[in-house]
């Protein structure tokens, strides 16, 4: 059985609702990251403690990206995957990865800074760069939009679950404004059925909205 510690609204969201499009059965095991000493079990998988972290059999693993990628990889082939044969797959390949490092990392660096910093070096250099950092990678998906539908292409791909879950988490916590066409993209995407279903675990799991 595959064990996805997190909950919430934390990037195991993206994890779980992988899970979900692919049909995969898999055991939620919320963290509260707030409790000091973290638990035991919970570092016994990830003993940095930050979440998600992943247990399937006796792989366990960190990162939301590389997480999604081992899942692809092990119980695929997908559609939620372009093969590497595609033409669609080095698209998708960016965007997968863009999620995380060129558009959350930045906004989430911010978020730290402004809520947890000394208020005199909340708003300094590096929080105005991370702003510009997102806003240029923003970009990339605005153009990609207005090209396709979703952004490998025609079709729903594992890209589109990394950049929307840090569009859903960005205008909740960290202050992001989107597009007209990003809000629209955002609408039709958490529309799906398996987001709908890992989001209602994942609250339910931590009893938080």
């Amino acid at each position: 059985m595959i064990t996805v510690f997190g909950g919430g609204r934390s990037r195991s969201l993206r994890v779980t609702w992988l899970c979900e499009e692919m049909g995969l059965a898999y055991h939620l095991r919320p963290v509260n990251l707030l409790l000091e000493p973290l638990e035991p079990e919970f570092l016994a998988v990830n003993p940095a403690g930050y979440i998600p972290a992943l247990q399937d059999g006796d792989v366990t693993m960190v990162e939301s990206i590389a997480i999604m990628e081992y899942l692809l990889a092990r119980y695929g082939p997908t559609p939620l995957a372009p093969d590497p044969h595609d033409p669609a797959f080095p698209t998708y390949q960016q965007f997968l990865h863009l999620g995380e490092t060129g558009l959350m990392m930045p906004i989430y660096m911010r978020l730290v800074t402004r809520n947890a910093a000394p208020e005199a070096e909340r708003d300094n250099w590096t929080t105005r760069f991370a702003v510009e950092f997102f806003e240029s990678r923003l970009q990339l998906v605005t153009r990609r939009l207005a090209r396709s539908p979703y952004l490998a292409g025609e079709k729903f791909t594992a890209a589109d679950i990394s950049v929307t879950y840090m569009f859903v988490w960005g205008m909740k916590y960290g202050d992001i404004t989107l597009g007209d066409a990003e809000q629209a993209y955002l609408a039709r995407v958490t529309a799906r059925e398996a987001y709908q279903r890992a989001l209602e675990k994942s609250l339910a799991a931590t009893g938080r909205g």
